[in-house]
């Protein structure tokens, strides 16, 4: 057995955990990471990245098609395309594998030695780890926890070939004929759009009543209407039952009634649940909210320096949360005066149109009882959006009607996740409806809806 010792061990290579790493060892802290797999975690290797490439071939191969059909808009006709998906796959690994070879080469730049192998936390200070070449005892001064969360499996629905997750989907060698997605989240819309698109019949099947039920109403609309417009079939307030004996999904809607979809494949993707398991939970004297570690605002568990970051944490379970706590405990072991004080918390789905929300909605806003002024901007009225051809969608911003605070801004069209920067930092800088109508914003941009919605809110809109 080969021993360790180090002033922080990171457990878990994921956005989190890498991050963690990188700048612990900028800080000049003797760092150690272990990880079991490819490093970058879910995220980059079979989660936000390949979903995003693959999102990316889908729209190219179907405006393609659009155009073989004849239904451009702007005069382009190509013959009819061919899609290889073994090539699309490929080219997606391929940029998996630079990502992967990126945060290799960052965490050996920062003095941070990685660990390949199974670790288990013996006690709040001790991890052995199973590598390929034997085991390793690892003495850590400081642990941060960074083991992430899993695709959560239906028990009626065990994953199998042809009950799949979204790592399934994003392994798929080809695409199916049929397709039903159990789920209208984020993943499952991001997903089932993106395959049928590639030419897949598909079926979303939403237990609430209605898709995407974290987000505003009026930002899912024309993402239902897009769906609609690519023929997949919507079944809201609607339960997965199980398979017949046909390997068909049998599904029930609020009123009881059975309906069997078929299926080449079927993607579940009903949440993720925190990795808890195997890794050594059990020997560690740690306070638990749920099925989640308890942290404080510097995520320091109840444990004597042990900390934790990211999905195994609890909600919300996004990669740049992760990140961000990362960076936040390195330079709090490092020294420094530091705790979550964060104020905007970006989420995104890339949806088609895509959706952005950071802050207070308007409903959020009006259960705190805020008195608020809302203005909002339609891209149909923005040169930028027209000249894409997709001008679907808005910008929404919420202020206090007291101050102008922003509480929270809002939107839905194509490409907008290129804005969720500018929505944050006007937020987390505190910025007031004035701050944002002052501010120039080049023509022709999409970023222009940020400025006239505020302009809107303040009584005085120039575009409508």
């Amino acid at each position: 057995m080969t021993d360790i010792a180090c002033d922080v061990l990171v457990l878990g290579g994921g956005p989190g955990g890498y991050i963690a790493g990188i700048r612990a060892g900028q800080l000049g802290l003797n760092t150690v990471l272990v990880e079991t797999h490819r490093l970058g975690g879910c995220c980059l290797n079979v989660g936000c990245i390949p979903s995003k490439a693959l999102i990316h071939v889908a729209e190219e191969y179907h405006q393609t098609q659009k155009n073989a059909d004849g239904k451009s808009s702007y005069g382009i006709a190509v013959k009819s395309p061919t899609l290889d998906f073994t090539e699309t796959m490929k080219w997606k690994e391929g940029i998996v594998k630079r990502l992967n070879q990126g945060v290799a080469g960052l965490l050996k730049k920062a003095g941070t030695k990685v660990v390949s192998g199974w670790g288990e936390m013996v006690d709040g200070k001790t991890c052995v780890v199973k590598t390929d070449s034997g085991t390793t005892k690892i003495k850590a001064k400081h642990v941060i926890l960074a083991t992430g969360s899993h695709s959560v499996e239906l028990p009626f629905l065990p994953f199998s070939e042809k009950v799949i997750s979204s790592t399934g989907a994003l392994g798929l060698t080809e695409v199916p004929k049929r397709l039903v997605v159990i789920g209208g989240g984020y993943i499952g819309i991001e997903l089932g759009t993106a395959f049928a698109k590639l030419g897949a019949k598909v079926d979303i099947v939403e237990a609430l009543p209605a898709i995407l039920p974290h987000y505003d109403k009026n930002l899912s609309k024309p993402v239902v209407a897009r769906l609609q417009g690519l023929n997949i079939g919507l079944h809201v307030a609607t339960k997965a039952k199980g398979l017949n004996k046909a390997g068909d999904l049998l599904v029930e809607d609020k009123d009881d009634k059975e309906q069997v979809l078929k299926a080449d494949k079927i993607l579940v993707t009903v949440g993720r649940r925190p990795a808890t398991e195997g890794w050594g939970l059990q020997g560690l004297d740690l306070t638990m909210k749920g099925p989640f570690i308890n942290i404080d605002e510097r995520c320091h568990t109840s444990m004597r320096n042990v900390w934790a970051i990211g999905d195994v944490t609890g909600e919300p379970m996004l990669a740049h949360r992760a990140m961000a706590q990362g960076e936040m405990v390195a330079e709090i072991i490092a020294g420094e005066k530091r705790r979550w004080d964060k104020r905007a918390m970006p989420a995104i789905c890339f949806a088609d149109p895509e959706l952005v929300q950071v802050g207070l909605s308007e409903k959020q806003a009006k259960d705190r009882s805020i008195e608020i002024v809302v203005g909002q901007f339609p891209f149909l009225a923005n040169g930028r959006a027209m000249s894409m051809d997709d001008d679907a969608g808005f910008v929404r911003v919420i202020a206090r009607k007291d101050n102008h605070l922003v509480l929270g801004i809002e939107g839905v069209g194509a490409h907008i996740s290129e804005l969720a920067a500018e929505f944050s930092l006007a937020i987390e800088m505190g910025a007031c409806l004035e701050d944002l109508a002052e501010t120039i914003h080049a023509h022709p941009t999409k970023s222009e809806g940020v400025q006239e919605a505020a302009l809107k809110a303040l009584g005085h809109a120039l575009h409508i």
